[in-house]
């Protein structure tokens, strides 16, 4: 029987070995968590908007995304009195009746269902400029 050879001759080029992929999927990745975080805020901001009973509008102009370790955060930028509003502070409920708005926490689910359906949409605007195909 005749032995088969099969000869393979390749080179490398294109996006991976260039590295334009691994720059537009590090910059993809970055720019999700700060979309994702965006809409956390906006979120905070709703709920801020209908659980205040009497707001100044200082605690709600602290609400911002900042950039973590880990990545981005929404944050109330240390206001004092941010634990007694989220209801997770020495003087919630027992020492007051007070139990706190929760509002950080009701969010986060609500973060967590969109976080998908934001990364879809910022990955066909990449994928339409050309970035990742």
């Amino acid at each position: 029987m005749p032995a088969i050879q099969v000869r393979v001759n390749m080179t490398r080029n294109g996006p991976i070995r260039d590295g334009r992929f691994q720059r537009a999927t590090g910059q993809y990745s970055n720019d999700l968590q700060y979309a994702v975080a965006l809409h956390g805020e906006d979120l905070v901001q709703q709920r801020l908007r209908q659980v205040l009973k009497n707001p100044t509008g200082y605690f709600q102009s602290r609400i911002t995304v900042e950039r973590g370790r880990g990545g981005y955060v929404v944050t109330d930028g240390g206001v004092i009195y941010g634990h007694w509003l989220e209801g997770t502070g020495s003087r919630n409920y027992p020492v007051t009746r007070f139990r706190g708005y929760s509002t950080f926490r009701r969010v986060k689910p609500l973060v967590d269902r969109d976080a998908n359906r934001i990364g879809m949409e910022l990955l066909a605007r990449y994928q339409s400029r050309g970035l990742l195909r």
